[in-house]
């Protein structure tokens, strides 16, 4: 059974400034450059027939490419921090995006996502981190912002079991129309 889910590839150069982020906050564990995404939607452990219903229907969005940037670090997990993120600013057109991902995999039987969609790109999972060394991970940080990036596809991703972090393969691509063509 593939563990499946859609995101968005984060280009080299906003992977170079997460990369920068790396070290000073005990219990971190680090996500290498190359797994960094942004989740639109968990499919998880699905079927083979499953899967390729998925890649089907995802191959008919036919939406615009729009533009993302990164905007401030944050932390899950409360007074139990489990991760350090990189917040994606609001685009509606994102909103957009992962609401029809979601409507798409409730229609082939998938059940709901429970989580609300907080776009993000996840830069640690941590692992007994404190919420003062994490605190302070973030204020040491100050104000973090790409440039931004123009979203021209979406892409189907498998992952093995593991504890998080990768490694993440793209099992298939889906391009975004160009509003200028």
């Amino acid at each position: 059974m593939p563990r499946l889910f859609t995101g968005i590839e984060i280009p080299s150069g906003i992977g170079q400034a997460l990369d920068m982020l790396r070290g000073g906050l005990p219990g971190a564990r680090w996500i290498d450059r190359e797994n960094y995404h942004l989740t639109l939607r968990f499919l998880g452990d699905i079927d083979d027939r499953d899967a390729q219903e998925a890649a089907y229907v995802l191959g008919q969005v036919r939406r615009a490419s729009f533009d993302l940037h990164l905007d401030g670090l944050t932390a899950f997990g409360g007074n139990k921090p489990r991760a350090v993120v990189a917040s994606v600013a609001p685009e509606p057109a994102l909103v957009e995006l992962q609401a029809e991902h979601e409507r798409l995999m409730r229609r082939i039987g998938l059940a709901p996502e429970p989580r609300k969609f907080t776009p993000h790109v996840t830069l640690a999972r941590l692992r007994n981190a404190s919420s003062l060394d994490v605190a302070d991970y973030l204020s040491a940080r100050g104000y973090f912002r790409t440039a931004p990036f123009t979203v021209s596809q979406f892409v189907l991703y498998s992952s093995r079991a593991s504890t998080g972090g990768g490694p993440y393969v793209v099992e298939a691509s889906y391009p975004l129309i160009d509003p200028s063509s």
